[in-house]
Order: structure tokens, then C-alpha cells, then sequence
């Protein structure tokens, strides 16, 4: 069980990180999705660093504070949770998949994690 900590704990780092990144640096495929759900520019930074701090988190949890990493994977869950419904109260569900996929894969770590 460990080994799939390690795993999906590791890959959640790597996607919530890089998509904080995309946010702080303004990406194309960011601002057009941020738009049509009615997110304005501005909270762009603000989300990225909610984003980013959870990545660090769940490292802190992979490296032995287990219930920082618990904690950053709740809070990433409820992240990804407004960012679905904010897709679903904007009714754009052509690329819902992308939060759902975030959502799956925090929510995946938080119970890898509880059950190490």
C-alpha cells in the first residue's frame, strides 16, 4: 500500500503543481477556462497559491508529516469540488473532465494516504 502512497501521492504533486504554475504564468488554455466559468483574472495568483500549497503539502505528507499531507489532500479535494461547480453552475461541461480529473486524483491520494 505504500508503494501506491508513493504513486498517486507523487503524481497528485505533479499535477496540481504544474497547473498552479500554468495559472501563475497565465497560460492560454487557463484565461479562456477561467472566462467561460466566470472566474475573473485577478484571483488567478490567489488560486495558483491554494494550488501550489497543497502540492506542498502532500510532499510534506509523502516525506512524514502524514496529517499536513492528509490535510493538503482535503483541501485540494474541496478545491477541485468548487472548481466542479463552478463548471456546472457556468454549464460548461465540454472540458468539466479536466477539475473532475483533478478532483479524482486528490481525492485518490487522500484515501491512499488515510490508509497508510
Amino acid at each position: 500500500m505504500f508503494t501506491a502512497y508513493v504513486v498517486v501521492g507523487v503524481t497528485a504533486i505533479v499535477a496540481d503543481a504544474g497547473i498552479a504554475v500554468a495559472d501563475l504564468l497565465r497560460a492560454r488554455f487557463v484565461l479562456a477556462n477561467s472566462a467561460e466559468v466566470g472566474v475573473p483574472p485577478s484571483w488567478l495568483p490567489w488560486l495558483a497559491g491554494l494550488k501550489a500549497a497543497g502540492a506542498a503539502g502532500l510532499l510534506a505528507g509523502l516525506l512524514g508529516a502524514r496529517p499536513l499531507g492528509s490535510a493538503a489532500a482535503a483541501g485540494l479535494v474541496l478545491f477541485f469540488v468548487g472548481a466542479v461547480a463552478a463548471h456546472v453552475r457556468a454549464r460548461v461541461f465540454h472540458n468539466i473532465a479536466f477539475p473532475l480529473g483533478y478532483l479524482t486524483l486528490n481525492a485518490a491520494a487522500l484515501a491512499v494516504g488515510m490508509t497508510v
